[in-house]
């Protein structure tokens, strides 16, 4: 599965806007009085103002090795979420290593290596590493409900664990992350898990799909 564009909100456009392009350096595609958009490796990230707004959880793929990189180029720039006093989080059923931080909105960011991915970069870590959009976060009631809707748009495998409080649903390149949110808050931070509005265009075995996460519910919309 990969993730082609993902539209989240915000109520503070233009702090957003320099987080992104100017201490990440990420490049601006396209802006407006409501909006704007970035490149995020292969993904689109577009911003749009909303005045009343929650946060959200999103991971983006780096380069399967360059995780200490990453970490020492971050901290360069802003503060990392420690997790047992730590910045680099080591997933070992996963294979992974991640990096969280927060963005202007408390929007939770996280930059993940997958080892099993085998993506192997020999240039320094910079924003052209950020490869691609991998994770967004869903939180919700009905995990399985929300699984089923997911379903009934493309066939996508659960990689990991279940309907009661997690279940990760896609591949490595792309995962939609389904808590519940009354028994479960974000990690590593414990931050609470809110049902933030969202919008996303994906591929999956070829084929493009787009759905609004609205209210808890997944609902189709047409691809452009």
């Amino acid at each position: 599965m990969n993730i082609k564009e993902l539209t989240i909100y915000t109520s503070r456009l233009q702090s957003q806007k320099e987080f992104y392009c100017e201490t990440l350096k990420l490049p601006l595609l396209n802006e407006n009085s409501t909006s704007f958009s970035l490149a995020v490796g292969a993904s689109i990230l577009i911003f749009k103002y909303r005045e009343n707004v929650t946060p959200y959880h999103i991971a983006i793929n780096i380069p399967s090795y360059q995780d200490p990189e990453a970490l020492a180029w971050l901290r360069k720039r802003i503060p990392v979420i420690k997790h047992e006093g730590k910045g680099l989080v080591d997933f070992v059923n996963w294979n992974a290593r991640a990096i969280y931080f927060y963005d202007a909105d408390q929007n939770i960011i996280e930059l993940i290596a997958r080892k099993s991915l085998g993506i192997q970069s020999l240039d320094t870590f910079d924003h052209h590493a950020f490869l691609s959009i991998s994770e967004v976060g869903m939180p919700t009631s009905n995990i399985e409900k929300c699984y089923r809707q997911i379903q009934q748009l493309g066939d996508l495998p659960i990689y990991d664990g279940d309907f009661d409080r997690f279940c990760a649903v896609g591949d490595e390149n792309g995962l939609f992350i389904l808590i519940d949110k009354s028994k479960r808050k974000w990690f590593p931070a414990d931050d609470d898990a809110f049902s933030s509005e969202f919008e996303i265009k994906f591929e999956n075995d070829s084929e493009s799909i787009a759905f609004q996460f609205m209210n808890e519910e997944v609902k189709p919309i047409p691809v452009s």
